[in-house]
């Protein structure tokens, strides 16, 4: 092999590293030291908007389903606006990650999601996305209702 090929072969390998990092930056933009949150706020049901819409059902841990794709969501951190976690589809065999952005009040938050496993590919290439959160209302119930005037 000649200087010049071997130093270009040098240059591509140091230039795969380095983008293999800056990706593996984006897919993963896990804060490490979130301080622990009340997560009971995050009970109950969510409409997640990514083009359509998908309600989540989350117990007081953050932790619940969807019905796309039999989809499991699955809280790792919380501090009461930054939220962490992974979710995971069961019928196209997916796996991933998220962080969301609740809003002050908590009603709603902005997020990113992205692919850990696509299949028997722990390394996809493939990029997520981001989606909107807002909590859905609930039905009042007959005992908070007025009487009639």
């Amino acid at each position: 092999m000649n200087v010049g090929l071997l130093s270009m072969f040098a240059v591509a390998v140091v230039l795969m590293i380095a983008g293999c990092g800056h990706q593996t930056q984006e897919r993963f933009p896990i804060p490490s030291d979130l301080p622990a949150g009340d997560r009971s706020i995050l009970a109950g049901e969510w409409a997640y908007e990514d083009g359509g819409a998908v309600v989540l059902r989350l117990d007081a841990q953050g932790n619940g389903t969807y019905a796309y794709k039999d989809g499991r969501f699955e809280t790792r951190q919380f501090d009461g606006k930054t939220w962490v976690g992974k979710w995971y589809q069961k019928e196209n065999d997916r796996e991933g990650g998220f962080l969301v952005q609740l809003s002050p009040d908590s009603a709603e938050g902005e997020g990113r999601w992205w692919y850990d496993r696509i299949g028997p590919n722990a390394a996809p290439f493939e990029k997520g996305g981001t989606f909107h959160l807002s909590r859905k209302t609930s039905i009042t119930s007959l005992r908070d209702t007025p009487p009639p005037p």
